[in-house]
């Protein structure tokens, strides 16, 4: 028997099934360990987990209950993916449990498909894509014509942590003026990625594109409402790569449907995958990915990885990178290794 337990629920970690733990394990080897999986119920689970050091979170949603049920003994609840949204932080901080993320393991995918989501519902492509296909060519050029040009609009981001630094980014090349929302973020920061800091009125109201980025926490939560998509322009598109509960479908749809805004372009929905009732799978104004923004050949690779790095600092006494409740590190049995600051927070 390993010296460590790092207890895991049993199955497919995030969405990619299969592949075992090599990944993992890599970063570490020479640490007497093992990785362990259990039960994906809550009781079972918390029976499993009770000789348990550490915690891979995948698989299943840990509650309150879960987390209240761990041992002493654990060190660190570890995530593999950027969102925190499956773990209670606010119980594993009162717990005094570090909960770990990849906050910055797919910045670039992310970034690439929220400017992949602007460009084509911007330029319309599934439609012209279509029109080709139905042998509708002469109507492709007139589709167009109504459309301004792309240099010189206006993008709004909402929140402004390293995705939406990184669609900023791409943004510029393209013409486009940046705004941005986010009151977790010093405007100088913006300022330093040639981002204007604006209220969120004034960016739902100004913008051309609104790009959705505010992570799934429980104050974003239903963020977006009736009354924000009112306020935007009728030519507008919403993109959203962040998280679907993050806004309020039925508002959205609603907007969508009545003309309030003319296009969405979403990799998130609020109930995933969406059912065959919902309206949006209707909707010739929607561009719509599975949930991939993230995906391409590194995916699983780095972020099994960046969860081995996770478990071998904790298990060797260590402070992890990536904590999204720092604040339970200086009351805990990790020491700080850390020489400068490694951006931690739930915002990152």
């Amino acid at each position: 028997m390993a010296k460590f337990k790092i207890a895991t629920p049993a199955g497919a970690s995030f969405t990619v099934a299969g592949g075992g733990y090599d990944y993992e394990m890599e970063p570490l080897e020479g640490i007497d360990c093992e990785i362990v999986e259990g039960p994906t119920d809550e009781d079972g689970f918390i029976k499993f987990a009770q000789d348990a050091d550490a915690i891979y979170a995948k698989g299943m949603r840990f509650t309150k209950k879960v987390i209240d049920g761990l041992p002493e003994r654990c060190r660190a609840i570890i995530l593999g993916s950027v969102g925190v949204d499956s773990v209670d932080v606010v119980a594993a901080t009162a717990r005094g449990i570090p909960v770990t993320n990849c906050p910055d393991t797919f910045i670039e995918e992310v970034a690439d498909h929220a400017m992949m989501l602007l460009l084509s519902a911007h330029r319309r492509t599934i439609e012209q894509d279509r029109m080709v296909r139905e042998h509708r060519w002469r109507e492709g050029r007139p589709a167009l014509l109504g459309i301004p040009r792309l240099m010189g609009q206006t993008l709004g981001l909402i929140a402004f942590g390293h995705v939406a630094r990184a669609v900023a980014k791409r943004a510029k090349p393209f013409g486009l003026r940046v705004i941005a929302y986010d009151p977790f973020i010093e405007e100088l920061v913006m300022i330093e990625h040639g981002v204007l800091p604006a209220t969120l009125e004034e960016v739902l109201s100004q913008s051309d594109f609104v790009s959705m980025h505010a992570p799934a926490t429980p104050e974003a939560e239903g963020m977006l409402m009736e009354k924000h998509f009112r306020l935007m322009k009728k030519t507008a598109i919403f993109i959203n790569t962040g998280r679907g509960p993050t806004v309020q479908e039925a508002a959205l749809i609603k907007a969508l449907e009545e003309g309030w805004i003319a296009h969405a372009g979403l990799d998130v929905l609020e109930i995933e995958p969406p059912g065959d009732n919902n309206p949006i799978l209707k909707m010739n104004n929607v561009t719509l990915s599975a949930h991939t923004a993230s995906a391409s050949a590194r995916f699983d690779p780095a972020r099994k990885r960046h969860v081995g790095r996770e478990l071998s600092l904790v298990l060797r006494g260590k402070w992890p990178m990536s904590c999204v409740n720092p604040a339970v590190l200086m009351n805990s049995k990790l020491q700080r290794w850390q020489p400068v600051s490694m951006e931690r927070g739930p915002n990152s």
